[in-house]
Formats: structure tokens, sequence, C-alpha cells
């Protein structure tokens, strides 16, 4: 079976955030992620990390005003200088809680710019981005995400991405495969796996329809975890899952 990181941004929110490390611990998880750590100090995250032996597998750029609806800042030229913002703050979290993969949200394109300009400026801001992480040993990774959920977001196919990446021409740009996000969008997910698999350094899950743990919906996932199995992916696979109900009374599907 692969390694399972507990998405503590979905997960666990009978809790209180920094409540839910331990909860995490508690069931069985040896490592987590999260969306967002910025409403923390990191102190407060990596303390608990520690005492609670978890490996933080993955965390987000900050996003922009998620509020408001932003869902990522990289592909608007009119903000270059605050994405840069974004990569320095990202950086200074990710060495103190010791996370050796960061997400690069792509955003949504913006109203009256052309797809080609928000094109190469997502590249740019990808080449700046992973140059400021290659000397810290860290992984910078993109993410295609289903329109439906997020209507106008920029980069929504796993092809996409593979271009940007082989364009960007970086060697710490990867690809974060979202299996949840792939099934909304292009399905045919073992195929999928296995010929993007030299560029995934993180993958996600959700069942399909409704986002929930896998079982309840229409994803063979002991078919795809055989798969990764067989496929050698030794990386993590975060349950970035909506609980159907209480978090722990829903996990028997690491069981099956």
């Amino acid at each position: 079976m692969p390694r399972f990181a507990a998405n503590l941004s979905l997960m666990f929110n009978e809790l209180g955030f920094l409540e839910r490390f331990a909860a995490a611990r508690a069931a069985g998880f040896d490592g987590v992620e999260f969306l967002f750590p910025y409403a923390f100090e990191a102190e407060q995250i990596a303390s608990r990390l520690q005492r609670y032996h978890l490996e933080l597998a993955l965390h987000n750029f900050p996003a922009g005003d998620w509020s408001a609806g932003e869902r990522g800042l990289a592909c608007d030229p009119r903000r270059t200088g605050e994405f840069q913002d974004t990569v320095e703050l990202a950086l200074e979290y990710a060495l103190d809680l010791g996370v050796k993969r960061l997400h690069c949200l792509a955003g949504k394109l913006p109203p009256n710019v052309a797809h080609a300009r928000a094109h190469a400026t997502f590249v740019d801001n990808l080449r700046f981005a992973a140059a400021a992480l290659a000397p810290h040993g860290i992984d910078l990774l993109i993410e295609p995400i289903n329109d439906r959920d997020i209507p106008g977001y920029f980069l929504t196919r796993s092809a996409q991405a593979a271009a940007i990446i082989a364009e960007a021409a970086v060697p710490n740009l990867f690809l974060q495969y979202d299996i949840y996000h792939m099934q909304r969008m292009e399905g045919d997910l073992a195929h999928t796996l296995r010929e993007r698999l030299p560029l995934i350094r993180h993958i996600q899950l959700a069942d399909v329809p409704g986002r929930h743990e896998p079982g309840t919906g229409e994803i063979n996932f002991p078919f795809l975890f055989r798969t990764l199995d067989e496929l050698g992916y030794d990386g993590w696979v975060g349950c970035e899952y909506i609980p159907l109900g209480d978090t722990v009374a829903g996990l028997g599907w690491r069981d099956n």
C-alpha cells in the first residue's frame, strides 16, 4: 500500500487545526499535509510535527485572497511582484517546517488577459520559484485542478502540466497528480499514472462524486493502489478529502 498523509485542512475538522496533528498520529498516519500554514507561527506547527513524529509532506504557496475566490497568483502578469513575495514567505515556512515539496497554485485566468500571456507569465514565475527553492533541495509542484470546482482555473489537465514542466526546463519542477481532479477532467487514471510517473512527486486522492473518502464513489481505489505499488511509487499520497462523517470512523478504506 502507498504511504498516506492526512490532509489536515479537510480531515479531523471535529478539532481545531493545531489539535489535528495528535489526531492524525493517533489514527496511524506518519505524514500530514495541509493547504496553508500562514495563519500560525511556524514554531507552533513545527513543535507538533516533532512531538507526534510526523513528516510534513506538502503545503501550498499563499494563494492571494482565498475568501474572495482567489486561487493563486502565478498566471497573473499584473501581480508578479506579489507572487515573488509569496515565494519568499512559503520558503521561510518550508525551511522552518522541514518540508521538501511546495505546491504553486496557478490561479484563475485573469480578466482581459490573453491565455498566451498568462501561460508565459506562469512559466516565468515557475522558473523564478524553482530557482529560489533549488538551493534548499525543495521541489516545486504544479497541480491540474478541475474547472467545475474552480471555474476559470488556468491549469486543468495533466498533459498541459507536462508541457509546462518541459517548457520551464528546470530540474526541480514536478507534477502533483490529484486523482479526484483528474477523474473529473479526463479519467484514464491508471494509464496516466503510468505515463506521467517520472514527473510525479506527490499524489492526492478523494472519491468522485462528492470529494469524500475512497469507497464512497466511482473510483476503483484498490486497483489504483496496486498500480502504484507495481510502479514502485514511494512518495506520499495525500488524503485530501472531505469525510462523510467522523474522520476516524471513515478510515476503514485503508484496510481494503
